[in-house]
């Protein structure tokens, strides 16, 4: 600090000491403090104002709850960080969880003890995951380890695959699509089994697996499961079918196995034991069969398969239906022989609606779909929601038509299905095209699209 004048004038041998001067000195050492009373409080301004900026980004180089170190750059930008993810990724404590247990099996011949409490354990030293749980869903797919014998096989398993990956981006799902075998024994319809197993191992944080076929294809991307309808009765499986044909009927396709939700819990883990060991697995798969075929007099085929041990266990057990919904106020899966014929009438009815009601025309981010889902909901009232209803079908299921091995059901000709999932695909397909400002105008013709104008679909010759 630089001494003040006065102080060398007052302590110099040279100065004057004469009353003039004594009066003089006291008048500038009074202001000499003023001035050294405001400097000092200027430097504590600065000095605090710096220390609490300090603070502000030292503070972040301690390791947080999760037990990551934030960045520790010195910028403006640091300041446009708030908190913490969401869900943290990068994190797996150390404590030991289920996954640590060498006695644990993937397999889907053992089941797992204590899996409910195991899940929530784990949920609990992943408290970024906790939260949201119960709504969280994971897709499973998936297709054939070896290539398409059908020409167009492989091409339509990869439409299938974008139409369903589609959907989840929109909704927020995880998708896991598989195409080896996980169990050598476990083939054909029965290999969905071991995978929805292993899914729910590999991902606890899920409330609900999602199996679906790949030649099932979601063709309203707009609909979202209504998972609260399946907590208000705790049920566990849910899957499209009808308990008159179960009961009364006994009809093999009282139900389809090609698209079920399962609730990730002990339960499910041991009735997915007991579904699976009607399978190829068991030393009774032989015996199975000509039970399922002595009781269901439409099987076609002979031996077990799991759609079928689905419908025996249900028969067998009227209180599974207490876990069981057997969906059919929506096409969880609808049959595309009566879908396909619909949708050029569904696609026109949705254009009205878009023509009266501009909040539906409205361009938007394909993150908040939902919303304008919703939105859409309040006019498809009374629209109804199954066969002969102008509402979107969820899911049109191309049961028959095999599009990988080309091996179709006789009563359907090969074009047909080829065609029929390609119009399908791009109907879907529009639904997210319209997101990125383009349409397929034909939807027999996937390579054509069209731009849309600014007041779609209310403007433009359509």
């Amino acid at each position: 600090m630089v001494v003040p004048e006065v102080y060398k004038s007052q302590y110099s041998p040279m100065a004057k000491s004469n009353a003039r001067n004594h009066k003089s000195s006291f008048s500038c050492l009074n202001d000499g403090f003023v001035y050294l009373g405001g400097s000092l409080l200027a430097f504590l301004l600065v000095w605090s104002f710096w220390s609490y900026v300090g603070l502000s980004f030292t503070h972040n180089l301690e390791p947080t709850a999760a037990g990551n170190l934030t960045s520790n750059v010195s910028s403006d930008s640091t300041q446009c960080l708030h908190g913490e993810p969401a869900v943290n990724l990068g994190y797996d404590p150390p404590e030991p969880t289920f996954y640590d247990d060498p006695e644990l099996r993937y397999s889907v011949e053992e089941t797992v003890k204590n899996w409910d409490e195991k899940r929530k354990e784990w949920l609990k030293h992943h408290p970024t995951f906790a939260a949201g749980a119960r709504d969280r869903v994971v897709m499973v797919t998936g297709s054939q380890p070896t290539p398409c014998k059908n020409p167009i096989g492989d091409h339509l398993l990869l439409r299938s695959f974008k139409n369903k990956v589609d959907y989840c981006r929109i909704h927020g799902i995880d998708i896991f699509y598989n195409n080896v075998l996980l169990h050598p024994k476990m083939r054909s319809f029965w290999a969905k089994l071991p995978v929805v197993k292993a899914a729910m191992l590999a991902h606890p944080e899920a409330e609900w697996i999602w199996w679906v076929d790949s030649d099932a294809l979601i063709t309203d991307m707009e609909y979202k499961l209504p998972l609260r309808r399946y907590d208000y009765k705790s049920h566990n499986v849910v899957v499209h079918g009808w308990a008159n044909l179960i009961y009364e009927e006994k009809s093999w396709t009282s139900l389809n196995a090609g698209v079920f939700l399962i609730r990730n819990c002990q339960w499910s883990m041991d009735f997915m034991h007991t579904w699976a060991n009607m399978g190829p697995m068991s030393p009774d798969y032989p015996k199975w069969g000509e039970i399922q075929r002595s009781l269901f007099k439409d099987k076609l085929f002979p031996e077990s398969d799991d759609q079928s041990a689905l419908i025996y266990l249900i028969h067998q057990d009227k209180t599974l239906t207490d876990k069981i919904y057997l969906e059919g106020e929506y096409y969880l899966e609808g049959y595309w022989v009566d879908i396909l014929p619909t949708l050029d009438n569904i696609t026109e009815r949705y254009s009205e609606m878009e023509r009266e009601d501009g909040k539906l025309r409205r361009r938007h981010g394909e993150k908040v779909s939902e919303q304008y889902g919703a939105f859409r909901e309040r006019n498809l009232r009374g629209w109804g929601n199954g066969k002969g209803s102008y509402r979107r079908p969820f899911i049109t299921h191309f049961t028959g038509c095999q599009p990988c091995s080309g091996d179709h059901h006789q009563m359907y000709g090969g074009e047909s299905c080829w065609n029929g999932m390609i119009k399908a695909l791009n109907f879907a397909d529009n639904q997210v095209l319209r997101k990125y400002g383009f349409v397929h105008p034909d939807l027999l013709d996937s390579n054509t699209v069209t731009e849309t104008p600014f007041d779609f679909p209310d403007e433009g010759p359509w």
